[in-house]
């Protein structure tokens, strides 16, 4: 693999095991965040016991998508890394649990920001070399919730529904230029180590009770960093990763809306739902 390839991280444990994966694989990286002493770090750690003769060092360019005026320059700045870019990968996130009328506008600016907004820009920017070279892919790591969209998650659904809508549209309108456009749609990230089993609650129906054990499995991290690198190796356009609860809500939302709305409603007055799905 040599890909010039462009991850937008957040520097998290997923993203950490997912630029372990593409480095060893002899991918020309280019690490981006917000963080300059993370990146180093990042950068160090992959270098040290690497083989220089089939690893390339990888190159650092810091984004912050809350500085949107300043994401010209850095689009150039990371084209000139290599004068253009195979893979984009776009795995930022901003998260808030919060109710509705508490979330002030401003941040829901910096959400839709750093989770659309971001992301768009970034594939726009690398979109005319790849049509001119007639290839390229673009992965978008999103969340199940660009699909369904749970209390206490208003603006930051809002803002995966919106990145979801944006590449989906973009899948279509760049096809016939060669460039595949990927969504990885997951449940939350589950980093710890798992916790040990807990009754319901004597106050839970027996369907949130239910749903509660059923979303307390998230994906692993080196799951979806595996997941990623297949999804870039087989070109596929659409990917979800969600254990069989999230996956019927995303029919039952299709289906019986009203059946799921019930249900949410009630997830909410015993706070199962909101704690449990991020």
């Amino acid at each position: 693999m040599k890909e010039r390839g462009l991850g937008d991280l957040e520097l998290s444990t997923g993203s950490r095991e997912c630029a372990q994966l593409f480095h060893k694989g002899g991918a020309r990286l280019i690490l981006c965040g917000t963080s300059w002493d993370k990146l180093e770090s990042l950068h160090d750690s992959l270098t040290s016991d690497a083989d220089p003769r089939v690893t390339f060092a990888p190159k650092l360019v810091i984004v912050d998508f809350s500085d949107m005026p300043s994401m010209e320059d850095v689009v150039a700045e990371v084209v000139d890394c290599y004068g253009c870019v195979d893979v984009l990968i776009c795995n930022s996130s901003m998260k808030l649990k919060a109710p509705v009328q508490s979330v002030s506008l401003e941040v829901d600016r910096n959400i839709m920001d750093i989770n659309y907004f971001g992301p768009s820009t970034l594939a726009k920017g690398v979109l005319p070399s790849m049509i001119s070279r007639r290839s390229g892919q673009i992965v978008l790591v999103n969340s199940i919730q660009g699909r369904l969209a749970i209390p206490f998650r208003s603006s930051y659904a809002a803002s995966k529904h919106a990145a979801q809508a944006f590449f989906d549209c973009l899948r279509a309108e760049v096809e016939e230029y060669g460039i595949v456009v990927s969504t990885i749609s997951h449940t939350f990230i589950d980093a710890s180590e798992p916790p040990p089993g807990k009754e319901p609650a004597p106050k839970q129906s027996a369907l949130s009770a239910f749903i509660a054990r059923q979303m307390t499995h998230g994906v692993r991290p080196s799951v979806l960093a595996n997941e990623i690198m297949e999804t870039v190796n087989r070109k596929r356009k659409e990917v979800v990763m969600a254990h069989p609860i999230p996956r019927v809500a995303l029919y039952l939302r299709t289906l019986l809306p009203s059946f799921l709305f019930a249900v949410l409603a009630a997830g909410v007055k015993d706070s199962v739902l909101a704690e449990q799905m991020q």
